[in-house]
């Protein structure tokens, strides 16, 4: 995979080193145990898999490369290019401005651009229709365009599905830059619909078998749909793309409820149902996966907490925190600075957008286990300040030391 330059300061010795053996040892990346960091009174441990993803870091080498090579012109990002706030606040530390923010709103008028400014297309992608709006006015939007590669895969089988007849149903956040981004390239071609989780779309499957009568779709899904949609029409052929960010076991969940809805309503068997479900599995992410696996074993660990790292805007990390709380108490952090003392963490709820602070986090005991992952736009460096603060309270801060050097 290639390897990207991106600022030494996100980079962590001890996480790389670790990252790096583990690689050696499981090429085909098929050994999901944690990596365990025994530091006396703490064991800390580590996801097979987390941190930065391909796309974050293609992002982050685009966006300070072309800082680098452009000192003397206007640079903009459409808007937070991943959901970090300490990568985000170094871009504006260089003069980086942000046109909107993550749900879209202007905070700079596109008609104060020109032709001669720099405009980032975040990690994310976006619509079509400010595509167009930065061409008209003379921008060059494919020379800086940091979409992730495997966010471009799910608009591109979109369109491929698309081709064969099939309306196109996402799996996502519907005020997400991404699923803003997917839901626009995906009705160029095709109808399509957003659906936000299971439950939404229970209720999208009752209108599918007419268990709800078509005038009150609206109630549940106006401002979902593209133009022109008919949903007695346009329910009859489709398939099920996500955004990628997603719990893969979801958006899977979510597809083959749907594919048995067409099996029941059409009277179809596994060979013939191609003619009305189209398998879009290829979408999801391999970075989403590979991380919510890692946490699903780092959860076999016998453990007192967990602590997830990532932005408060991060739709992975939140999805760990997920599956985290399902088995132990679990603190969703920005950084080590959310760890306030050994007493007090301040965390984030990620289901009520609200941070609060959680006494006594720590248990009283001679031995304490720590579940440790992060979010793909989390720096490696984050994490490892993350355990040198812990080391700090719990062990002697040589041990740490000592660990690191028998990564090396």
């Amino acid at each position: 995979m290639k390897q990207f330059t991106i600022p030494t300061r996100y980079r962590s010795p001890l996480i790389s080193a670790i990252k790096r053996k583990r690689r050696e040892a499981d090429k085909l990346k098929k050994d999901f145990t944690p990596t365990q960091l025994d530091l006396g009174g703490l064991k800390i441990f580590l996801a097979r898999h987390f941190g930065f993803c391909y796309g974050v870091e293609n992002a982050i080498e685009i966006a300070f490369e072309t800082v680098e090579k452009n000192p003397n012109k206007r640079i903009f990002l459409l808007s937070e290019m991943i959901h970090n706030p300490f990568v985000n606040q170094d871009l504006l530390a260089r003069g980086v401005q942000f046109l909107m923010d993550t749900k879209g709103n202007t905070l700079i008028p596109f008609e104060s651009l020109t032709a001669d400014d720099i405009v980032m297309i975040p990690a994310f992608g976006t619509t079509l229709a400010i595509e167009k709006k930065l061409r008209d006015i003379g921008i060059q939007v494919e020379h800086y365009n940091t979409t992730c590669p495997f966010v471009e895969k799910v608009w591109n089988r979109s369109e491929q599905i698309a081709e064969k007849g099939f309306s196109i149903i996402v799996h996502g956040k519907p005020s997400h830059e991404e699923t803003r981004a997917t839901f626009s390239h995906s009705e160029a071609h095709s109808p399509t619909l957003v659906v936000n989780d299971m439950a939404e779309t229970i209720i999208l499957g009752e209108y599918m078998q007419g268990l709800r009568p078509a005038k009150d779709f609206d109630l549940h899904f106006k401002g979902r749909y593209s133009e022109g949609f008919d949903m007695e029409r346009d329910l009859q052929r489709i398939g099920v793309v996500n955004q990628t960010t997603m719990l893969a076991t979801d958006t899977q969940a979510i597809a083959d409820y749907l594919k048995n809805i067409m099996i029941t309503k059409y009277d179809l068997n596994q060979e013939n149902i191609g003619e009305r479900f189209a398998d879009t599995r290829d979408t999801l992410c391999y970075a989403t996966n590979d991380n919510q696996t890692a946490v699903k074993h780092l959860l076999e660990q016998p453990a007192d907490l967990a602590i997830v790292i990532g932005g408060k805007k991060s739709s992975n990390s939140s999805h760990l925190v997920e599956l985290c709380e399902e088995k132990l108490p679990t603190y969703f952090i920005e950084s080590e600075e959310d760890i306030l003392s050994e007493q007090v963490i301040k965390a984030f709820n990620w289901r009520t957008h609200e941070e609060y602070r959680k006494e006594n986090y720590l248990p009283e005991k001679k031995e304490i286990s720590i579940l440790i992952t992060s979010g793909a736009s989390c720096p490696d460096a984050i994490v490892e300040m993350v355990i040198q603060k812990l080391a700090g309270y719990l062990t002697d801060p040589e041990k740490l030391k000592e660990v690191s050097v028998q990564w090396q």
